[in-house]
């Protein structure tokens, strides 16, 4: 049974398709609901629906399309082989983004982004084949020659460096598109993925400013709900356009 407020929705809005499953879907996770209008970026002005206890919700047909369009751009990132690097680091997004990327294999900062990992690839990929070099040889027994102190330190090492790069060690060339939720957080991953010309899909809530985003989605960025929801959609289109890896272009 439907709630007195989305009928109010569908109500104010005579288009929407009631039998819709993606909205019932995004509603339910509480994708409509944005900050207050005080917080709001000029930029999201357009893709708000109205008001509801001060607080503003978006418009999920428009969510909805801007998800589409992420969708069949991700499809075809994977479809040429490339990865996309899953982004997240506030506590509602960090295992949603971490379990997504895992599951297609892709490379995740669920924490920290470390500043350089784009912009200055090269010398970040130096630390990851270190991180890589000494997890193999400790794994293979080659530290053995080393003393006990010696090997503490290494040990040490080896988690620092697991922290900092641990999700990346995968990404041995820059990705074909960046996954981010809240892009305002992560303002430095939007900034540097720009510079090197990386397309940056990301989940937006309405204090992000959505113009220097490629592939927009402007929903709720702050419930792990609908951060879970989104996060897994971008993943199953990966796994979508995987499969096409290998496959004949239609003429």
């Amino acid at each position: 049974m439907i709630s007195p407020y989305a009928k109010l929705l569908l109500l104010m809005s005579a288009k929407t398709d009631t039998k819709n499953p993606v909205l019932d879907a995004m509603y339910n996770v509480g994708a409509h609901y944005g900050f207050v209008k005080s917080r709001r970026h000029p930029t999201v002005k357009p893709f708000i629906f109205g008001t509801k206890n001060k607080v503003e919700i978006f418009d999920l047909e428009k969510t909805e399309a801007q998800l589409e369009k992420a969708v069949e751009f991700v499809k075809k990132v994977a479809s040429t082989g490339k990865q996309v690097v899953f982004v997240g680091s506030k506590s509602e997004a960090r295992q949603a983004v971490k379990e997504a990327a895992e599951r297609m294999g892709q490379p995740n900062v669920p924490g920290r982004w470390i500043g350089g990992t784009l912009t200055n690839f090269d010398n970040i990929r130096k630390r990851v084949e270190k991180l890589l070099d000494l997890s193999s040889k400790r794994e293979k027994g080659e530290l053995n020659m080393y003393t006990k102190k010696e090997r503490l330190m290494i040990d040490r090492e080896i988690e620092r460096l697991n922290g900092l790069f641990g999700g990346i060690t995968g990404m041995s060339t820059l990705p074909g598109a960046i996954f981010v939720v809240d892009p305002k957080k992560e303002h430095i991953v939007v900034a540097e993925a720009h510079e090197r010309k990386v397309p940056v899909i990301a989940l937006a809530g309405s204090d992000c400013d959505v113009s220097v985003l490629t592939y927009p989605i402007i929903a709720n960025d702050s419930a792990m709900a609908s951060v879970s929801y989104f996060t897994d959609k971008i993943a199953d289109a990966y796994a979508e356009g995987k499969k096409l890896v290998g496959e004949p272009k239609k003429e």
